[in-house]
């Protein structure tokens, strides 16, 4: 898939691997051993062509429960080592609270660089958690329009932190996004027709 990627000119790779062992096996048929292999060659294959890791999982698994912050920056610090050029920590099953966050970010202490969040809304927590981010520094955020998302191995896990009310967020602290809050609702509106349900 690298390599298929790179032959296309893709400026960008993103590579996936779980801080949960068991959904990690899920996901992606290795463990996370194997996992952090392939991504090392990954890198490799990438030359120049950025990496950025998603460590999914990290605030908790639908196998193994709460995942402690130390596993979570072990597991970073070895992707670090791996050439990657940025992580992003996502709460695959909406398990983070606020709380969560700020424990993940006090264990990092700078370990890594490039650090972003995937946040699902599984309990209605993503955009708190994006704000508990944002307090701590953190700017980079994936989002999807009306919340779209989830995962088929963590069961129940709700969709991704919308970009809408992420943006709504932004403008409101002041927080220049170049994002034209109208037009994305008007996108969020027509990708609703097209699923058939609210978003």
């Amino acid at each position: 898939g690298a390599e298929l990627a790179l032959e296309a000119g893709v400026d960008e790779l993103t590579v996936t691997i779980s801080a949960s062992e068991a959904y990690n096996q899920r996901n992606v048929k290795m463990s996370t051993q194997e996992s952090t292999a392939a991504i090392e060659a990954i890198v490799g294959l990438a030359g120049s062509v950025p990496v950025d890791a998603v460590i999914s999982c990290a605030f908790g698994s639908p196998y193994e429960g709460e995942i402690a912050p130390a596993d979570v920056v072990a597991l970073a610090r070895r992707l670090d080592g791996a050439g990657v050029t940025s992580l992003t920590y996502a709460d695959t099953t909406g398990m983070a609270t606020p709380r969560r966050v700020d424990d993940l970010v006090d264990a990092l202490d700078g370990v890594v660089r490039g650090v972003g969040l995937h946040l699902h809304d599984t309990r209605g927590a993503a955009l708190v958690n994006a704000y508990a981010a944002l307090e701590r520094g953190i700017t980079r955020f994936d989002t999807s329009v009306g919340g779209l998302g989830g995962s088929p191995f963590a069961h129940g896990a709700g969709g991704n932190l919308a970009t809408e009310g992420l943006v709504a967020l932004l403008d409101d602290l002041g927080v220049a996004t170049d994002i034209d809050l109208d037009r994305l609702l008007e996108a969020a509106s027509f990708l609703a027709t097209l699923v058939d349900r609210p978003l």
